[in-house]
């Protein structure tokens, strides 16, 4: 028989924390598990509020990583760029299978809360941004949907007017030996980058002796990684909108699944994609 007044086992664990620290406590999870408010009565705006909440937590630690990688190339701190970097392109992985989740939402089911967006949408992402100025893809036009947030707009100003990741690679190479003409190395950071014919010729070299120039080497790998995981997250983007709402137009003014679909010609690294047309 079975002895029910038996206590149960806890194997050490503290159970009091009435004056301790606990799990909730130091993650602030009333704060996060609070921060849901549906405006409507639709059973999926839940799901579509904490996947774009949890994307922007991803977006966070992104950028927090993305700044450390730029930071580690200046002071020629290779190996452990290459695991930053890897961690961003897992982020980015992390981040296109929300997309699954969000993909189970119907059209019908949207309609019934879309009018509660108003003019909100994902275009007014600040941390997007940031991404985006911090990976290379630099527009100038793009502060203007953030002065209602003077501190976020100046520091994505800071960072628009700031050498990107890829700039600094380039200058690391500058750094190795290699010869990359002043419009590369000394230019307007706010402008986004431009195909160089010096640096694609840079890039051929390490490509073609990948053992002498084996962290170079690894570097380009790990950036084509990372813009990888990246072009993903914008086609799957792009696929959900369009499985979604169609090709109407966007909650932000934007022109929808047109706008995404120009977006998906974008490239970061240029070089390091037409290298591989020269091998």
């Amino acid at each position: 028989m079975t002895d029910t007044k038996k206590p149960v086992e806890h194997h050490g664990a503290e159970l009091d924390f009435s004056d301790k620290m606990s799990y909730g406590d130091y993650l602030q999870l009333e704060k996060i598990l609070t921060a849901q408010t549906p405006l409507s009565t639709a059973h999926d705006e839940m799901l579509f509020i904490i996947q774009h909440q949890t994307s922007e937590l991803w977006m966070r630690l992104a950028i927090y990583e993305l700044k450390a990688a730029r930071q580690m190339l200046r002071d020629e701190r290779l190996r452990e760029c290459f695991k930053v970097l890897s961690r961003i392109a897992r982020i980015f992985e992390q981040i296109n299978k929300a997309w699954d989740v969000l993909r189970t939402m119907t059209p019908s089911e949207y309609t019934e809360f879309r009018d509660k967006l108003g003019l909100s949408s994902g275009f007014q992402s600040w941390q997007y941004r940031a991404i985006e100025f911090l990976a290379g893809n630099k527009n100038a036009a793009m502060l203007k949907p953030h002065a209602h947030l003077p501190e976020k707009q100046l520091e994505l100003k800071s960072l628009l007017e700031a050498p990107s990741l890829y700039d600094e690679v380039l200058i690391l190479m500058s750094k190795r030996g290699f010869e990359l003409p002043s419009d590369v190395l000394k230019r307007d950071w706010s402008r986004k980058y431009q195909h160089n014919e010096h640096v694609q010729k840079a890039w051929r070299q390490v490509y073609e002796k990948p053992l002498e120039h084996w962290e170079l080497y690894e570097l380009a790998e790990k950036l084509v990684d990372f813009e990888d995981y990246f072009r993903r997250w914008r086609f799957n983007h792009v696929t959900t909108v369009e499985r979604v709402i169609g090709f109407k137009q966007g909650t932000g003014g934007t022109s929808g699944v047109g706008y995404l679909q120009k977006m998906l010609s974008t490239v970061l690294f240029p070089e390091l994609w037409q290298v591989r047309t020269d091998l």
